[in-house]
């Protein structure tokens, strides 16, 4: 059969297939206009109900969950309470949702981020500490640390920093486009150097036995090539633009990147060196446990009384932006868990190149670990296939924020140097040149 009679047999047998890809493709859509929904808020009467509810609706962090609530009530009148419950609690598997809340907030740490702003400054300072060399050493040394403090930790912390050394200096917003846009094309490959860090590589490393070694060889150098190619690329392209930064002050308009709950003043208390530690060990303990949300949890329950304990040292613990991504993640694996009946027939009758390509295109619309999880779904797919949409799946995570897990984190920590919401044109376009970097070192041989 070819792939239409496939996809049309598929609706047949269950045509509520039609029904759920219709409103995934709506809540795509409206990923797509949230920036102009949030535009309108700011139009109407602040404090008002319409500006409330275009606010809320603009939230990027929020489409899909409020979507989740039409498949839902869709899924409820076509199959049943029964059928809608035991898809939304027992099959769609929210493990990652969990593990990248608590990532996050361990990492958004103010022992985490201090630590790993001055592991960069000495990088940066062989530079001579400009805000070139700044820009640089996150791009390229913080994307690469997420093969082993993961990626959604990774985008954090990058975030994190380049809000501090960078964001700040208010850059051009062409430069401010770019920069995301890198980052996250960065953070997508930056996490294939193991096979544990990356969600997309976690989806196959088991069923297809890839180890530490394999990825190294098949994917790492090429990852570390691609990422310093890129960040080298940008920073020629957007050289004097860089250079207008140096000796210019920060943003005064923004809260300290310390911030005491209780005091609202910037917390100045030396960092013991213990404290620290125990913060790293915390996240050991969660990339350890990544798989087993009772435990990872249980850590973190811990964890907030240890912050609690040196409360002196810490700034305040950070959860709602980490809620709002695990909620945006929870919803699209709500939605991607029914797009199987057209994805899997669409890469199993590919052959390599248009494997990568495809895998490439649909993750711009999925996120990447749901297209290598439906890939190993596919039977007796040879090695250079899996190898093409992995490869795929991970050369075009930084194309929209839903691309890959970490982007929201990266979004929702950023966007309030863009105005409050980030074009997803403009994403896209800023994306396309680093996508196509990691499209020639992952593809060809």
């Amino acid at each position: 059969m070819d792939l239409a009679a496939v996809l049309r047999a598929q609706i047949q047998a269950d045509p509520f297939n039609l029904v759920a890809t219709g409103i995934f493709l709506l809540a795509i859509l409206h990923t797509f206009a949230a920036s102009r929904i949030a535009a309108l808020a700011h139009r109407a009467p602040a404090g008002s109900v319409r500006s409330e509810l275009l606010h809320f609706a603009g939230e990027v962090e929020v489409v899909f969950g409020l979507w989740a609530v039409v498949l839902l009530a869709a899924m409820t009148v076509e199959k049943g309470w029964a059928a809608a419950t035991h898809y939304l609690n027992d099959t769609v598997n929210y493990t990652e949702a969990l593990f990248v809340v608590v990532i996050m907030a361990l990492a958004s740490t103010r022992p985490i981020v201090l630590f790993a702003e001055a592991a960069l400054r000495r990088v940066a300072a062989a530079g001579g500490g400009s805000p070139a060399a700044w820009w640089l050493t996150i791009l390229i040394v913080g994307p690469l640390l997420g093969s082993f403090i993961t990626e959604p930790g990774a985008m954090t912390i990058c975030a994190l920093l380049l809000g501090r050394q960078f964001y700040d200096l208010q850059p051009p917003m062409r430069l401010r486009y770019a920069t995301l846009g890198l980052l996250f094309v960065n953070i997508s490959i930056g996490g294939t150097l193991t096979h544990f860090a990356a969600p997309p590589v976690l989806m196959v490393a088991r069923p297809w036995d890839w180890g530490l070694g394999f990825m190294l060889t098949h994917f790492g150098w090429r990852a570390v090539l691609a990422v310093i190619v890129s960040s080298v690329g940008y920073a020629l392209v957007f050289r004097r633009d860089l250079q207008s930064l140096v000796g210019r002050l920060p943003m005064a308009d923004l809260p300290p990147p310390d911030e005491d709950a209780a005091t609202d003043q910037p917390v100045t208390t030396p960092m013991p060196p213990w404290v620290t530690a125990v913060h790293l060990a915390f996240m050991v303990w969660t990339v350890f446990t990544a798989h087993y949300p009772a435990l990872f949890l249980g850590g973190f329950l811990f964890f907030l009384g240890f912050a609690r304990a040196t409360a002196m040292h810490q700034s305040r613990i950070e959860l709602r932006t980490p809620l709002l991504v695990g909620f945006f993640l929870a919803g699209l694996v709500i939605h991607g868990g029914l797009q199987g009946w057209w994805i899997g027939p669409v890469l199993g009758g590919l052959t390599e190149t248009p494997m990568f390509l495809t895998a490439a295109f649909l993750t711009a619309f999925n996120d990447n670990a749901l297209i290598t999880y439906l890939a190993t779904l596919v039977p007796h797919l040879d090695p250079p296939l899996q190898l093409a949409v992995v490869g795929g799946a991970v050369a075009g995570g930084g194309l929209t924020v839903i691309a890959n897990a970490p982007n929201p984190a990266g979004q929702a920590l950023l966007a309030r140097f863009f105005g409050g919401s980030i074009s997803p044109l403009y994403l896209a376009a800023a994306a396309l040149g680093p996508t196509i970097v990691a499209t020639i070192a992952l593809l060809f041989r």
